[in-house]
Order: C-alpha cells, then sequence, then structure tokens
C-alpha cells in the first residue's frame, strides 16, 4: 500500500506531455480546451495560447482563425505535407544529376570553380569571369552516385524535421544560404583552378541548425553531436572532399538556426530574415574579395 501510495503522489507532481507529442513534458495548457500543448503546438491567442483544433474549430474568445492559423515552433504556416519542400529539393538533385550522366558535358557549365585555366592563361571560366551562377548550380550537381546518394539520404533525414518545425519559407531560405556559404567560403579559400560540387554544404547547413532546434526543444544532444562529429571526420579524414563547403555551410546553418528558433515573437520576421541577409551579405562580400584577388 505504501508503494501504491508513493506512486500516486509521484504521478500527481508529473508534468504533463502534449496531447500531440506525449514525449514532449510542458506547463502550458490550451486556454479554451485545457489540453497540455508544447511550444511546436502552441498558437498565440488574445489571451494565452491554444491548441490547432481550437484555432481550426474557430469561436471562443481567442482570435478568428483567418488571424491565428496554427503556427510551427518558428511561426511559419502548419503545412498538410511538411515535408514538400524537401522532396522537391531532392527531386531538382536527382533531375541535374540524370542530365549530367546523360550529357557529360553539361558538368563544366554547372561546377563551382574560381578561375580557369589559371594565371597566367586568360581566364575563359569560373566565377571570377562573372560566372556566380556556379554558386547555386554546383549546389545542384554530383557526378558520382554514392556521392548524391549519401547526400539526398541526409537531405530526407534531416530536412524533413527542419521543414516541418520552421516552416517552408524559413527552411527554403537556410537550406539556400546554407549552400552559398559553402560554395562562397571555397571559392575563397580553395585554389583558383579547383572544381568542386555537391549539394554537402546545404547539407551541413541542415546539420547546424538540427543541432540548434533538438537544443532549443531541450532533446537529447548526444545523436547529433555523434553524428556531426562522424561527418566532420570524413570530412577532415577523406581526400578529395571540399571541407570548406562542409564548414561554411555549418556556421550559416548554425547562424540562421539560432535566429530562426530564437527570434523574440514580436518581432520574429525581422529578426529571422534580417539574419539570413546578414549572412547572405557576407557570402557576397566574400564572393567580391576573392574576385578581386583572381582577377
Amino acid at each position: 500500500m505504501d508503494d501504491q501510495a508513493a506512486d500516486a503522489r509521484q504521478d500527481a507532481h508529473r508534468v504533463p506531455g502534449c496531447y500531440r507529442h506525449p514525449d514532449r513534458e510542458t506547463g502550458v495548457r490550451c486556454t479554451r480546451c485545457e489540453r497540455p500543448i508544447c511550444p511546436e503546438c502552441m498558437v498565440e491567442a488574445s489571451v494565452g495560447f491554444q491548441c490547432p483544433e481550437c484555432v481550426r474549430g474557430g469561436g471562443g474568445s481567442g482570435h478568428a482563425p483567418s488571424a491565428s492559423r496554427p503556427r510551427t515552433l518558428a511561426g511559419g504556416s502548419v503545412a498538410a505535407d511538411p515535408r514538400l519542400i524537401t522532396k522537391i529539393l531532392i527531386g531538382i538533385n536527382v533531375a541535374v544529376f540524370l542530365a549530367v550522366w546523360v550529357e557529360k558535358s553539361l558538368l563544366a557549365d554547372l561546377y563551382l570553380v574560381g578561375a580557369w585555366p589559371p594565371a597566367p592563361f586568360v581566364t575563359t571560366q569560373g566565377v571570377a569571369d562573372g560566372e556566380w551562377y556556379r554558386l547555386v548550380t554546383s549546389m545542384f550537381t554530383h557526378e558520382e552516385i554514392w556521392h548524391i546518394a549519401f547526400n539526398m539520404l541526409s537531405l530526407w533525414l534531416l530536412g524533413g524535421p527542419l521543414e516541418q518545425h520552421l516552416g517552408r519559407a524559413r527552411y527554403l531560405a537556410l537550406y539556400l544560404i546554407s549552400g552559398l556559404a559553402g560554395s562562397a567560403l571555397t571559392y575563397l579559400l580553395a585554389g583558383g583552378g579547383t572544381a568542386s560540387l555537391g549539394a554537402s554544404g546545404a547539407v551541413f547547413g541542415l546539420f547546424g541548425a538540427t543541432a540548434v532546434l533538438v537544443r532549443r526543444l531541450r532533446y537529447d544532444m548526444r545523436p547529433i553531436i555523434a553524428l556531426l562529429v562522424i561527418n566532420l571526420v570524413i570530412t577532415f579524414g577523406w581526400s578529395g572532399i571540399a571541407w570548406q563547403a562542409h564548414i561554411g555551410g555549418l556556421v550559416a546553418g548554425v547562424v540562421i538556426g539560432y535566429g530562426m528558433v530564437h527570434a523574440p515573437r514580436e518581432r520574429r520576421a525581422l529578426v529571422q530574415y534580417g539574419t539570413c541577409a546578414l549572412v547572405l551579405g557576407a557570402v557576397v562580400l566574400i564572393t567580391l574579395v576573392r574576385t578581386a584577388q583572381l582577377t
């Protein structure tokens, strides 16, 4: 009887779990139905927070559904398909891979190269010759099957949860700017005639943002840290890998991810997209500096 009484007292003091995510303890309840809700499920109302179901149902004392739609943790709209952008990105990567596999000559126009041929020859192609588009096209270009397979698997595993928590627009901004940051650092630090390609910079940006998100949700950090360490060991231990793209993407992902999930609610969009603009500005500055060095 004593053990049963102790268990009953322990259950009475236990923090309830979110009704949609039972594994997440929370002390916040919907102001209308009083069900426990975690930060991801909270929808700001005129007083307190409401759950997505109460918001969709309308009525009550909160905002109308059109004014207070369910939002993600970062303030994005909750989508019916939380992996749509991830699927589109994978589709673009696969389409470019197949196009290069069919027509090998396309590769020379897509990969990232600073200036080719190197001095003292006159440059005929490269970012330094005005082909800035290579910073983007190289993010979606792969030549080897193992390369695209590894990157797309990582994109699927990391991208889905991030897209769900950030929302489509914020997630897409994170992916593209992280990839550009990886390309820019490769352009800056690699040799002018060094060619590189792959989505690794963007994928490492997702790694960085995932680490920030996991910490924000107070989940166990050990799995993502272990996975990141393994990838960094491969990055620096395997010859032929553009480590600059990995590091550039990782740093950008951490910075943008922090801005996305820690932005104060009252000026969320300003902080989030301002952070993206700052990182993008750094990419432009790095590109200009390296171009001046090579020309």
